[in-house]
């Protein structure tokens, strides 16, 4: 999913490159439901990070050979800039891609300001009925379907195996459980047992609902946040760097929380499917089987993790909506997600792709399935996405101890109410 939503938040206006440039091939005629008479460009911005961007450019390019005469052009743009990046060429009329790999967050946003266009009767979506529910859940605005499924997810807790055995702790299934592993790690071999991201409010989430709490109340429009439930997580995360059970960084949460976990400065870190390959790149995990999965641990009233994943859409202004709508639907396609999931390990939404052998085998699927299919939904809102800006102010706030729990709770609060207009 997600390398840093708080990044798309923070990025300013960005000048467009023609390099990126979207919506210039010619126009395909009328063969959008068989596919036939396809030509033109159909230029795809995909948002995967380092280890998934060369798996995910071969796949796209695969498109070329069932429609030779569409030409894919393929642009990886940086997860942090590119929520940004697309509303600034979209709202220019200049330079937006035909398809975006977008963050399950960024389709109602995006189709509530009209830029993109709707799928319903196109040749994108295919076989509806095969979709999770859940994952389907996050294409739909305002009653209209706005993207296609491709990838599902969920956090865990990936672990070192060997570090934890030498220190002769389980793999917690608590907090609690957590700080005492962290003790018993710290005293063994004077390594931190978790990396907290601070600086990235997705991850937060595990510690509000683990609270029993949430961001808002959608159906009854009430903010939520600043419940105590709320209050109590933010005491959580900062109790749990306080008392040494786990180090943060605010300036570079991804990469100093990667690094830490790959070349074992720390013995466990909170992350999803999509961080698989590029931590078993690091240099405690040349042994493969030396990485563990396990749920989230739990809060004092529940295990929780937010849903995540990744949609593609289609820019409304495109000028190869037919190509378009066939590379999505291609894309998505139960060829496409069993190869993601065979060389990348994340998970499909096609209910069918889960019944391959190679896809039922693959380890990490058989924990982050059951994982995803207890994730915690989150709201499908067009203010979701702004729903995380307001909660990484406050985090660092609260972890670098400029604020308190409560006047953290209460400033998310305010500031939610401010944003959700017809919310209380």
């Amino acid at each position: 999913m997600r390398r840093g939503i708080a990044a798309t938040a923070l990025v300013a206006a960005l000048a467009m490159t023609a390099a990126a440039c979207g919506g210039d091939g010619d126009s395909g005629d009328s063969g959008q439901k068989s596919g036939k008479g396809l030509s033109g460009t159909v230029t795809f911005w995909d948002t995967s990070n380092e280890a998934e961007k060369g798996t995910y450019k071969a796949l796209a390019e695969g498109f070329e050979k069932e429609h030779p005469k569409v030409h894919v052009k393929y642009v990886n743009v940086p997860f942090g800039d590119a929520n940004a990046k697309f509303k600034n060429a979209a709202g220019g009329n200049s330079g937006a891609p035909d398809v975006m790999r977008t963050e399950v967050a960024w389709v109602a946003d995006f189709a509530s300001i009209g830029y993109l266009a709707p799928l319903d009767g196109t040749a994108a979506l295919d076989n509806e009925k095969d979709y999770l529910p859940t994952a389907a859940a996050s294409t739909k605005f305002n009653g209209k379907t706005y993207a296609a499924p491709q990838v599902i997810d969920t956090l865990a807790l990936f672990y070192n195996k060997k570090i934890l055995k030498d220190a002769g702790v389980e793999v917690p299934a608590s907090l609690d459980e957590l700080k005492g592993a962290s003790a018993k790690i710290k005293k063994k071999s004077g390594k931190t047992g978790l990396y907290l991201r601070g600086d990235d409010p997705y991850w937060f989430l595990p510690y509000l609902y683990g609270e029993g709490g949430d961001l808002v109340d959608e159906k009854s429009k009430k903010v939520t946040v600043d419940d105590e439930p709320g209050v109590k997580a933010y005491k959580v995360i900062k109790d749990l760097v306080d008392s040494k059970a786990a180090i943060t960084d605010a300036s570079d949460g991804w990469n100093n929380m990667e690094n830490a976990f790959k070349s074992g400065k720390v013995a466990m870190m909170v992350n999803g499917p999509w961080a698989i390959e590029d931590a078993r790149a690091g240099a405690q995990f040349k042994d493969k089987s030396n990485l563990g999965v396990a749920p989230v641990p739990a809060g004092s009233v529940k295990q929780g993790s937010p849903q995540g994943g990744w949609n593609l859409s289609v820019y409304a202004g495109s000028k190869n909506l037919d190509a378009s709508y066939a590379f999505v639907k291609y894309m998505s396609s139960a060829k496409v997600q069993k190869a993601t999931t065979e060389k990348l390990s994340l998970l499909p939404t096609r209910t069918s792709v889960y019944a391959d052998p190679s896809v039922a085998g693959n380890e990490m699927v058989k924990f982050f399935k059951p994982a995803v299919d207890k994730a915690v939904e989150r709201p499908w809102i067009a203010q979701g996405n702004a729903l995380f800006e307001p909660l990484r102010l406050q985090m660092a706030n609260v972890l670098s101890g400029k604020t308190s729990p409560d006047k953290a709770a209460k400033a998310t609060g305010d500031a939610y109410r401010k944003l959700l207009k017809d919310y209380k």
